[in-house]
C-alpha cells in the first residue's frame, strides 16, 4: 500500500489504477515530459505474495516494441527482480524503462511510426480496423492438401483469408490463414500481411507454420510469440494436434486496455481454430 501511494504521488497523472480489488496498475512511460518521441505503457498486477514470494505480473505494452526489442527489456525487469529478491521494485521498473527509452531518444533510433494505433483502442473504433472476413473456399482447402514442396509456384504470393474475429473486453483477435510450401512463401505471407497498416499496428501478431517435406517424410516448422509470452509455441503446439500442414497461421490481437489473463490464450487459439476448420 506504502508503494503504490509513493508510485502515485511520483508520476501523478501517468499512474492509472486499474482494478484496485485485484491490484491491476497501469503506468505511461515516456523518454521526456515536455515533448516525448518514444512511450511505452507498463501493466501490472500484483499477486498475494508480492514483493516477499511473488513477482508482479507484467506486459509491455507499445507499437514499435516487438522482437529483440522486447526480449531485452523483459530480460532487464527480470534481472532487476531477482536481485532485489523481496523487496518492492515497481519504481526501479519504472525507471528502467525510463532509461532505455531515453537511450532510444539520444540514439540514432528512428522515431516510432506515430500514425500507427496505439494498443489502447477507442470503443467508438467500431470493426473499421478489422479486415473483411473471408470464408475458405473448396478449392482453396484442395490446394492446402495438394501443393507440395516441388510446387512450381515458391515465389508467388498464397491467397490470404481473414477469420471472424473475436473481441472481449475491448481487445481483439483476428486470425489470418495462407497455404505454405515455402519459408520463401511464410515471409512473403508476412509481408503482405505488414503492409496492412491495421496488422502492423496490432501490439502482437503471433504466428505458426508446418510444412511437409514429402523427399525427407519430415516437418519444417517454427513459430513466433510477437511479445505474447508462449503464444507462438501454444499455437504451434494446436496445429500438430490438429494435424495441419502446408499453412500458416497469423493471429493478431489489438491490445483494448484490459488485461485479460489466461483467457487471452483461449481466444488466440480458438481463432486459429475456427480458420483452420473452416
Amino acid at each position: 500500500i506504502d508503494e503504490i501511494e509513493a508510485l502515485s504521488s511520483i508520476y501523478g497523472d501517468d499512474w492509472c489504477v486499474v482494478d484496485e480489488d485485484e491490484k491491476i496498475y497501469c503506468i505511461k512511460i515516456s523518454d521526456c515530459l515536455d515533448q516525448p518521441k518514444w512511450t511505452l505503457c507498463l501493466q501490472v498486477i500484483l499477486p498475494p505474495g508480492y514483493p516477499a514470494a511473488e513477482p508482479p505480473i507484467y506486459q509491455l505494452n507499445a507499437p514499435w516494441l516487438r522482437g529483440q526489442d522486447y526480449t531485452d527489456l523483459a530480460n532487464s525487469l527480470e534481472e532487476i527482480y531477482v536481485q532485489n529478491l523481496g523487496e518492492s521494485i515497481l519504481y526501479l521498473w519504472v525507471e528502467k524503462i525510463r532509461e532505455v527509452l531515453v537511450e532510444k531518444a539520444q540514439s540514432s533510433d528512428p522515431e516510432p511510426d506515430i500514425k500507427k494505433t496505439t494498443e489502447e483502442v477507442d470503443e467508438d473504433d467500431g470493426d473499421d480496423f478489422l479486415l473483411d472476413y473471408q470464408p475458405i473456399q473448396e478449392d482453396q482447402i484442395k490446394m492446402l492438401n495438394c501443393l507440395t514442396s516441388e510446387s512450381q509456384n515458391d515465389e508467388e504470393l498464397p491467397p490470404i483469408h481473414h477469420g471472424n474475429p473475436i473481441t472481449d473486453r475491448r481487445s481483439t483477435f483476428q486470425a489470418h490463414l495462407a497455404p505454405v510450401v515455402t519459408t520463401r512463401q511464410v515471409k512473403r505471407v508476412l509481408e503482405k500481411l505488414y503492409e496492412n497498416k491495421k496488422i502492423a499496428s496490432a501490439t502482437h501478431n503471433i504466428y505458426a507454420y508446418r510444412i511437409y517435406c514429402e523427399d525427407k517424410q519430415t516437418f519444417l516448422q517454427d513459430c513466433e510469440d510477437d511479445g505474447e509470452t508462449a503464444a507462438g509455441g501454444r499455437l504451434l503446439h494446436l496445429m500438430q494436434i490438429l494435424n495441419v500442414h502446408n499453412v500458416l497461421v497469423v493471429v493478431s490481437r489489438w491490445y483494448g486496455g484490459i488485461l485479460l489473463g489466461p483467457d487471452r490464450f483461449k481466444h488466440i487459439n480458438n481463432c486459429a481454430r475456427n480458420v483452420l476448420v473452416e
